[in-house]
């Protein structure tokens, strides 16, 4: 009766490894659905930027006002007739 409990008890531990930890098993599903989860927030960061672009493109596209206000903050220019007044910070003292 020992032995037959022995191999019944062995059974069941053979049939638990595929289940636990075979290609299938229930560790590797978990950390495939963690990898999912992070591509997923992954994902919807890179949409969030790609929307940002997009609405940035349509701008530049469709008006004059955008890239005005390009070139006045990144490049410095100004309107014809229009005066320029740069404040300079005094020095810190030592």
């Amino acid at each position: 009766m020992k032995l037959l409990a022995a191999a019944l008890a062995a059974l069941l531990l053979a049939l638990q490894y595929p289940l636990w930890l075979g290609k299938g098993g229930w560790l590797r599903v978990w950390d495939l659905d963690r990898q999912v989860e992070a591509q997923k927030d992954a994902n919807a960061k890179l949409q969030a930027r790609n929307g940002a672009l997009d609405a940035e493109v349509r701008d530049l596209k469709q008006g004059f006002d955008a890239v005005e206000e390009r070139a006045r903050y990144e490049l410095g220019m100004v309107k014809q007739d229009e005066v320029f007044f740069q404040i300079v910070p005094p020095p810190k003292e030592k």
